[in-house]
């Protein structure tokens, strides 16, 4: 999972802007193969190399220098992280020229952990589940802790924030006990996004996910109204959607990314 996460930073962050054609996937593919073999036979010792070296290689990468804008991918778990289940968002974002941007997906399990904190606060959580899950949070830090000190010693790429960051940033603006599906997760990605420069944003959910439209799309007017520049569409992802539909509401928010580029 952790290198999962990296794999997905450095890989967006770097593919769309590659001098030579196919160079970060080559990279990609030969890290994949020596991480696979790390799992299997190596210890923390080579785990911790690794994701010191990935960074470094994916920092000395040759780029160009081309203006695109970015855009964050959030969303119902599956759906966001799932290439079949999003039809290749990822694919088609960066063949319309733009740069895609994923938050890692070992934040929802400390999404998930950090609830038990919030409910012990503010409603009948127990304090034995609190920490539990404050252990279980630090144990997730302590394994992301090599990625997150290769990501700040980075020229080009930014380090994950806490967890807690991310109820902070969420909180004024909904109650963190929003916690059904992604609750308020979903909306301290798009904020987290907003903060790092990715004023552009596509909002996925199941076309039944009630409490992902309420805490996705039905935040999207309250942080327009603090973030004028927010670019955000949501997109209803089922069986029985329009895929010509889906695009077309994605190349509309292009359209706009492209015009907020150019001003």
């Amino acid at each position: 999972m952790l290198y999962g996460d990296l794999f997905m930073r450095v890989l967006y962050k770097t593919r769309p802007y590659e001098e030579v054609p196919g160079s970060a996937n080559a990279l990609y593919d030969k890290w994949v193969e020596q991480c696979k073999h790390d799992l299997e036979f190596g210890g923390r010792r080579d785990f911790v190399k690794n994701m010191k070296q990935i960074v470094s290689e994916f920092d000395n990468l040759p780029l160009n220098n081309t203006v695109k804008p970015k855009v964050g991918l959030v969303g119902e778990i599956l759906v966001k992280f799932h290439p079949t289940a999003n039809n290749n968002i990822v694919e088609m974002i960066e063949s319309e020229g733009a740069e895609a941007v994923m938050p890692d997906l070992i934040d929802f399990f400390a999404y998930t952990a950090y609830n038990s904190v919030i409910k012990h606060k503010y409603l009948s959580g127990s304090l034995k589940s609190r920490w539990t899950s404050e252990a279980l949070i630090a144990i997730l830090e302590y394994y992301r802790k090599p990625m997150v000190d290769a990501l700040k010693k980075s020229s080009r790429f930014e380090p994950p924030k806490h967890i807690k960051a991310l109820g902070e940033l969420a909180s004024p603006h909904l109650s963190l006990c929003n916690q059904t599906g992604e609750g308020w997760f979903l909306t301290a990605e798009m904020i987290e996004l907003i903060h790092s420069g990715v004023d552009n944003i596509v909002c996925m959910q199941p076309f039944a996910c009630l409490p992902n439209h309420i805490t996705g799309k039905g935040m999207i007017k309250e942080l327009k109204s603090t973030f004028p520049k927010s670019n955000i569409v949501a997109i209803d992802y089922d069986p029985g959607a329009s895929e010509v539909n889906q695009i077309n509401r994605i190349k509309l928010m292009l359209a706009s990314a492209y015009e907020n580029l150019d001003n």
